[in-house]
C-alpha cells in the first residue's frame, strides 16, 4: 500500500515545547510513525511570551522570532524525520499550527507565527498553515479547530464522548450519536497554574498537580474567579492567554481581605480549571458518559481526579484508551487538516467555531 505521511506541529498556548508528529493516512485506521518534542530555546520562549501582551516595538521583535520560531519548527521536523528513517521527499506536507501570540475573536483577528515559507523552504517539504483566519473570515471563532479530527478518530455511534483537551486552554468536543458536532474553549486549563507556580516556584508546571495538592481550595476566590463573563457566554466562544493571565489572577486575588498562602491559590486555579470543564461536560452528561482526556492536563493526576469528584457518573480516561497517546492529538490534528486542505475539503465544523459556513483552512507553500 502506498504510503500517505503527513506531518504535524503543535506549540500550544502553554509554550512548553513543539509537539511533532508523522502520520501515516493510508488506512482507514491512521497509524503515528514517529514523534518527537521539541525544546524550545529559553529565549524564544521569553520572547514569545513578551509577544502575547502590547508592549514596545511589537512588530520588530514579532519579525524576528516568526523566522526564529518557523527555524525551530524545521529543526523540530528535521530531528523527526531523522528518528523516523524517513525522507522529506516521502511526506506530502506539513501542517504547522503555529504558535498563537494574539486571539481576539470578538475583533475578528487570531495571530499564529512561526514563518511557514521558512518551514518549507528549510525542510523541503510543502506547508500548510495559517489554520485559522479563513474561519474567522466565515464569521467563526476561528478556534478550536481539533474537534473535526475527534469526530474522525473518536466518535463512536453506541456511546457519547467527549474529548477534552487540556492544554494551556481547556477544550470539549462533545460527540454525541445523532447529534452536530459540538464544542468550545471552557476556560483556562494549565496555562494559570504554570504561570503561578512559574511565579512563586520557578518551575515551568505543576508536576501531577504535586504542588496543587498539599494547598486547601478557598471558595472565596474560587467563587470570584467563577463570576468572570466568559464563563457565562454561549458557545461558540474560544479564549487565550490575552484574557486568562497573571493580571487576571491578580485582579481576583485583590478583592481578598487576607493574602492566601501561594499553595492555596495553585489549589484553587485547578479546582477552577474543574470546575468549568465539568460545568460544560454536566450540560450533555448521560450515565456512563465516556471523558477522552489529551494535552499535558491529561498527567495531572490531581486535576483528574477533582474531575472524577465533579462528574461522578462519567468514565474518565485519557486518548490512550481510544488509540492515540493524549500528548499527540493536537499535533495528529493538524496534520490530518493539512491533508484536508490539500484535498480541497472543508476543515472547519461550524457548529464548533459558529462559522457561516464550511471552509477549506489554511494557506499552502510549496516546497519548490
Amino acid at each position: 500500500m502506498k504510503k500517505d505521511y503527513y506531518i504535524g506541529l503543535m506549540s500550544g498556548t502553554s509554550l512548553d515545547a513543539i509537539d511533532a508528529v508523522l502520520v501515516d493516512f493510508s488506512s482507514t485506521n491512521p497509524r503515528i510513525i514517529a514523534c518527537h518534542q521539541h525544546d524550545l530555546p529559553d529565549t524564544l520562549h521569553s520572547g514569545l511570551l513578551s509577544l502575547c501582551q502590547s508592549g514596545e516595538n511589537e512588530i520588530e521583535r514579532l519579525g524576528v522570532i516568526d523566522i526564529q520560531l518557523g527555524q525551530t519548527f524545521a529543526e523540530a521536523v528535521q530531528q523527526l524525520l531523522t528518528s523516523a528513517g524517513v525522507t522529506a521527499a516521502e511526506v506530502s506536507a506539513i501542517g504547522s499550527h503555529g504558535q498563537t501570540i494574539r486571539h481576539r475573536p470578538e475583533a475578528g483577528f487570531s495571530l499564529q507565527i512561526g514563518d511557514p515559507n521558512t518551514i518549507a523552504e528549510h525542510t523541503g517539504i510543502t506547508t500548510v498553515a495559517d489554520f485559522r483566519r479563513r474561519d474567522l473570515a466565515a464569521g467563526g471563532q476561528g478556534a478550536p479547530l481539533a474537534p473535526a479530527f475527534h469526530a474522525v478518530w473518536f466518535a463512536n455511534p453506541q456511546r457519547s464522548r467527549v474529548v477534552l483537551n487540556l492544554g494551556g486552554m481547556a477544550n470539549v468536543t462533545l460527540l454525541i450519536p445523532g447529534l452536530a458536532v459540538t464544542g468550545y474553549d471552557t476556560g483556562p486549563a494549565n496555562v494559570l497554574m504554570d504561570a503561578w507556580i512559574q511565579q512563586q516556584r520557578g518551575l515551568h508546571y505543576d508536576r501531577h498537580g504535586a504542588w496543587a495538592q498539599t494547598g486547601t481550595v478557598n471558595a472565596a476566590l474560587l467563587a470570584t474567579m467563577l463570576t468572570d463573563d466568559y464563563f457565562h457566554q454561549p458557545a461558540p466562544k474560544s479564549t487565550g492567554r490575552e484574557r486568562f493571565n497573571l493580571a487576571w489572577l491578580q485582579q481576583q486575588l485583590d478583592t481578598l481581605p487576607d493574602l492566601l498562602p501561594a499553595e492555596d491559590v495553585q489549589a484553587t486555579l485547578c479546582a477552577l480549571t474543574a470546575a468549568t470543564v465539568a460545568a460544560a461536560v454536566q450540560e450533555v452528561a448521560a450515565e456512563g458518559m465516556e471523558i477522552l482526556v489529551c494535552g499535558g492536563g491529561a498527567h495531572n493526576s490531581h486535576l483528574l481526579a477533582q474531575l472524577g469528584q465533579r462528574l461522578p457518573g462519567c468514565v474518565i480516561n485519557t486518548t490512550d484508551a481510544a488509540g492515540l497517546a493524549p500528548d499527540w492529538v493536537e499535533a495528529c490534528a493538524f496534520a490530518w487538516l493539512a491533508r484536508e486542505t490539500l484535498a480541497q475539503r472543508p476543515g472547519n465544523v461550524p457548529t464548533v467555531t459558529g462559522a457561516r459556513r464550511p471552509v477549506i483552512l489554511g494557506g499552502i507553500y510549496p516546497a519548490a
